[in-house]
């Protein structure tokens, strides 16, 4: 029988603040706070339906763990990891509601060294897709832009990603150079803590579900640069990539 608690000693907690800034057609600048988990993803940690990590909310196939999933998703890129260690930064379902906009896996071979990320993106049309890259030894890579996130970019362009694995520290950085116009960058920067049910509860009383949260602070925005008058691209389909 599973126990109802599980908070591995493995996991992290990092309270996190998150920027954005738009310099065109309208200067946009906004910041909030949330919480991510940093975990092993073949040892998530749970408190029951109250916060878990929900295979049918990343990539795979929603009847396997975590963590198979991302090693059948690399395996078809030719990638074996040989078992090595899959950490992995999102924000767990809580209460039954969750969201990622961006999950972060930082993919190891069995002698530790790191051999890829994997960055799983969701837009709030319940569409998914995978960056699969190879980071130098301060954690950039570079990559075209293959995705619908933002109405108001077209799928153009390039990414220029800063992804660090984290410590104690967390300091992600992503630059988007749409064709002919000024950057767009957001960042992600934030402090561990030790994933114990204090820190959980004070967590859920600071943040409630922050998933879900984030999901609503993404369309409340959408709705202003709406009324500003930037005005949607069409959105081309998407398939959930991932999905086996």
């Amino acid at each position: 029988m599973t126990a109802w608690r599980h908070l591995p000693s493995s996991a992290a907690l990092y309270d996190c603040q998150v920027r954005h800034a738009r310099r065109a057609p309208v200067r946009n600048a906004f910041r909030y706070r949330t919480c991510l988990w940093l975990i092993d993803a073949a040892d998530p940690p749970r408190l029951g339906k109250l916060a878990w990590f929900r295979p049918g909310d990343h990539l795979g196939h929603p009847a396997l763990p975590i963590v198979e999933n991302v090693r059948r998703y690399l395996a078809g890129q030719g990638i074996d990891l040989a078992g090595g260690q899959i950490l992995m930064l999102a924000a767990p379902r809580v209460a039954g509601l969750g969201f990622n906009p961006l999950t972060v896996y930082w993919c190891h071979n069995a002698g530790g060294q790191l051999e890829c990320v994997l960055c799983e993106v969701h837009n709030t049309y319940r569409e998914r897709h995978c960056y699969l890259l190879r980071t130098g030894a301060e954690g950039r890579a570079d990559t075209a832009k293959q995705f619908y996130v933002s109405p108001f970019y077209p799928v153009a362009g390039t990414y220029r990603m800063s992804l660090p694995e984290p410590d104690g520290r967390l300091a992600l950085a992503i630059r988007y150079q749409p064709p002919g116009g000024p950057p767009f960058a957001a960042g992600i920067t934030g402090r561990a803590r030790p994933l114990t049910l204090a820190r959980v509860a004070w967590m859920l009383s600071r943040y409630q579900a922050p998933g879900a949260v984030t999901a609503i602070r993404i369309r409340w925005q959408g709705i202003r640069l709406y009324a500003r008058g930037l005005r949607p691209l069409p959105r081309p389909h998407a398939p959930l990539e991932g999905t086996q």
